[in-house]
């Protein structure tokens, strides 16, 4: 039962996180014109983090 507990507040505390990363203060930090490897460093920042959110939704679920 506290395991369960445990696990349940850290994917809020993930899913706050995530919102915090991708919202517009920190968005707007990368919204310039670079690209890497012919992409823009936007879209690269939103999907690894989107990717990270995921992964890390994962490994907590898993333990």
């Amino acid at each position: 039962m506290i395991k369960a507990t445990l696990t349940g507040q850290r994917l809020v505390a993930l899913f706050l996180l995530g919102w915090v990363v991708i919202n517009y203060p920190v968005l707007s930090v990368f919204d310039v014109d670079r690209s890497w490897f012919g992409v823009p460093s936007l879209y690269l920042y939103v999907f690894g983090v989107w990717a990270a959110v995921i992964a890390l939704m994962a490994w907590i679920i898993e333990r």
